[in-house]
C-alpha cells in the first residue's frame, strides 16, 4: 500500500454538510418524469417522484466555470485528497416512503468512509458518502450511499 491516506485526511471521517432543505414541486417530479420516459400516470401526472428523481434535488446550482474538470460542482463536504482523477464506484438506494408532490425534503449527508486501495496501474482512494433524506415530518424517505473512486 502507497499510504495516501494520513491521519488528518481519515480525520474527514463523520464529517457532516450543513442541512439542505428542498421542495419537491409537482411541476419538477412532472419534468423529470416526462425526461425519463416514465409510464406510470402517478409519475407523469406529478403526484409521486419516480426513482432517481432525488439525486440533483440536492445539488448546488453554480455557473459553469464553478464546475469541476468533470462537470460537478465541488463538494466542500470533501477534503482535499492526494488523488483527483474521479470515478463512480457504486450507488446504493434504499426507499423507505414514497417522495410525494409538494413535499418538503431535507438531505443530511456524511462522509462515512475513506479507505485505499492498491489497483492494477498504482494506488486508489474510495470515500463513502451516506445521504439520508427525511420529510417534514421526520420520518426516513430514502437512503443512499454513494462509492467514488480517486486515482
Amino acid at each position: 500500500m502507497s499510504g495516501l491516506l494520513s491521519e488528518g485526511l481519515l480525520a474527514n471521517i463523520g464529517r457532516q454538510a450543513p442541512p439542505r432543505t428542498e421542495l419537491a414541486t409537482r411541476r419538477d417530479i412532472r419534468k423529470y418524469s416526462i425526461a425519463t420516459g416514465q409510464r406510470l400516470r402517478k409519475f407523469l401526472e406529478g403526484d409521486e417522484a419516480p426513482p432517481m428523481y432525488h439525486v440533483a434535488l440536492f445539488w448546488d446550482v453554480v455557473e459553469l466555470d464553478q464546475l469541476s474538470p468533470d462537470g460537478v460542482s465541488i463538494d466542500a463536504l470533501l477534503p482535499k485528497f492526494p488523488l483527483e482523477r474521479a470515478m463512480a464506484g457504486g450507488l446504493k438506494i434504499d426507499y423507505h416512503q414514497p417522495i410525494l408532490a409538494e413535499s418538503w425534503l431535507t438531505a443530511h449527508r456524511t462522509l462515512s468512509d475513506i479507505y485505499e486501495k492498491e489497483g492494477r496501474s498504482g494506488p486508489l482512494i474510495f470515500y463513502e458518502v451516506v445521504m439520508e433524506v427525511v420529510g417534514e415530518d421526520g420520518r426516513a424517505v430514502l437512503t443512499e450511499k454513494t462509492t467514488r473512486i480517486l486515482r
